[in-house]
């Protein structure tokens, strides 16, 4: 509809997410929250992977100062604002679907929350990462001491909100914010050309050994040891007893799979 932030299309099994608010570097309002809350509660119908990208030179620059600022919101009310982020940004990470984000320029802030909670992140060269909020005099609300600093390590996580600076995207590779670099001599391809090869490569896995995956592990990572054994083997059980495992299991022992081989990190 005219004004929305996301742009939705699908090609075949592949559904395709835009952001798109360029002009605003697609900052994020309660309104675009809703809207990719609404999206991830349910992807279209054969949806089995979904690239998420971004219009103009930034991927997203995070909450929309602007309009908290213009807001004035009291604490119970900006509390409501963080609990409907945790909900969309819960339903991309554990929603059942694989997500690929593709970067670019600024994911700062809100922005980087965004990507944490996608499973595969591209990067184009030109991507930066920033947790600014502790030069702005405020404090992450949209997930990233739970899903960001699991990814940098909480310590890294303080010292960046501390001093507010700068990661670049060889940096943001090394230290897992990014898993795949592109647009460089080295890999000159573009994020999202690569995105969707790698979404096809997702859609051709077993859907319920898709679903295990990008649901259980961060889950059983919440757990003791104790029940986070149980928890794989029970999941375990279910998806190697699922109606395409034999098919699949029969390609392995026949020598008809593909082969595991080394590749290179930045693809």
């Amino acid at each position: 509809m005219p004004g929305s932030f996301l742009e939705i299309s699908q090609a075949g099994p592949i559904g395709v997410v835009t952001l798109n608010r360029p002009a605003k570097r697609n900052a994020l309002d309660e309104s675009a929250i809703a809207e990719i809350d609404a999206y991830f509660s349910s992807p279209p119908e054969g949806v089995r992977v979904i690239v998420m990208r971004a219009n103009g030179e930034h991927f997203c620059a995070g909450l929309d100062l602007r309009e908290h600022h213009d807001k004035a919101r009291s604490a119970v009310e900006f509390m409501r604002v963080c609990q409907a982020w945790h909900r969309a940004f819960d339903k991309i990470q554990h929603g059942g679907t694989p997500v690929v984000a593709c970067l670019q320029g600024a994911v700062v802030g809100g922005g980087l929350e965004l990507a944490s909670a996608a499973h595969v992140r591209i990067a184009d060269a030109s991507t930066y990462f920033s947790l600014p909020e502790g030069t702005r005099g405020i404090f992450t609300g949209g997930g990233a001491t739970v899903r960001t600093a699991r990814i940098l390590t909480a310590s890294r996580m303080v010292e960046m909100m501390l001093t507010g600076r700068v990661i670049d995207v060889e940096e943001g590779l090394r230290i897992g914010l990014a898993h795949y670099v592109c647009g460089t001599a080295a890999n000159p391809r573009k994020a999202f050309d690569l995105g969707l090869e790698i979404a096809r490569k997702i859609a051709s896995n077993a859907e319920l050994s898709n679903y295990a995956i990008v649901s259980s592990i961060n889950r059983i990572a919440d757990m003791s040891s104790t029940d986070g054994l149980f928890a794989e083997g029970l999941m375990a059980a279910v998806v190697q007893t699922g109606a395409d495992v034999q098919s699949r299991l029969g390609d392995f022992v026949d020598k008809r799979a593909h082969k595991v081989k080394p590749q290179s990190a930045t693809a």
